[in-house]
């Protein structure tokens, strides 16, 4: 029987985003990371535990990876023995981007169900993505506990596994993407004559709110921008020079290129 819910193996910057999220759900979670102080530090914050790779791996029901792609293979092979060693029941959940389900199970040899997902940093602030993929050993009511302790992340989307790396790269990358308009947003202003602090605040604010209005509004953001833009007035000019310099354009190889960049990685 497992002691803990949630096993989270690795608490860098994804790993203990996701813990934040994670630990208001009240799900009684498990931490280790590398640098054991790391884990430590994160579990006292949160009021958790921290252990072992080998502790997680023997009490935990669901078992985060939280690994670079590069290192999933060594800790899948430190993980072997223990796994096997188990009579319940647990669930392997990759965070290692490029790295396929069945890539996982071969290299694991143990037919334990995996699940993989894909979060983004703002999980830790409750207003991230979650992509969800399992494989087809995982049960509904797996799946759905998982989600609940999920849930204070944000928004939590189950997708095809053929599809993860196409949302990965809008909602994994899309955050850079992101800070660099916020940045150049708040840099106008400066060029306009506002201290940064001040331009970087309007800049910020102004993203969620519009962010916010979309998801509540339903309605297609050139609909919303048209509503934003007044005839021969000051938006519309603006809206002239970011297409004049190709913004939309910019935008949509950004994500087709961190996404060929994935398949690219996935193919080594």
């Amino acid at each position: 029987m497992s002691t803990y819910q949630l096993g989270l193996i690795g608490t860098g910057n994804m790993g203990g985003a996701l813990a934040q999220a994670a630990a208001k759900s009240g799900a009684s979670m498990l931490l280790s990371n590398r640098t054991a102080e790391k884990a430590a530090r994160l579990a006292a914050e949160l009021d958790c535990a921290a252990g072992t790779n080998l502790e997680i791996a023997e009490s935990c029901k669901f078992i985060f990876l939280g690994v670079k792609p590069q290192m999933l293979p060594a800790l899948l092979d430190e993980l072997k023995a223990p796994f096997s060693a188990r009579q319940d029941r647990f669930i392997l959940v990759s965070m290692a981007a490029g790295v396929p389900l069945g890539t996982i199970k071969k290299t694991l040899g143990l037919p334990c169900p995996v699940v993989r997902i894909m979060p983004n940093l703002p999980v830790a602030l409750g207003k991230g993505v979650v992509l969800i993929s399992p494989d087809d050993t995982v049960t509904e009511g797996e799946l759905a506990e998982l989600e609940t302790s999920l849930r204070p992340a944000g928004l939590l989307m189950r997708m095809p596994e053929d599809k993860l790396d196409a949302g990965s790269a809008v909602s994994g990358c899309g955050p850079a993407f992101m800070y660099l308009f916020l940045d150049a947003l708040a840099n106008g202003g400066v060029s306009c004559g506002l201290p940064y602090p001040q331009a970087l605040a309007l800049a910020a604010q102004t993203m969620i709110g519009t962010a916010e209005m979309t998801l509540a509004s339903g309605k297609h953001p050139g609909q919303l921008q048209s509503e934003v833009c007044s005839p021969g007035g000051t938006t519309i000019a603006g809206v002239r020079a970011l297409e004049q310099h190709g913004v939309r354009a910019a935008a949509m190889d950004a994500v087709i290129a961190a996404y060929e960049r994935t398949c690219e990685l996935a193919e080594k």
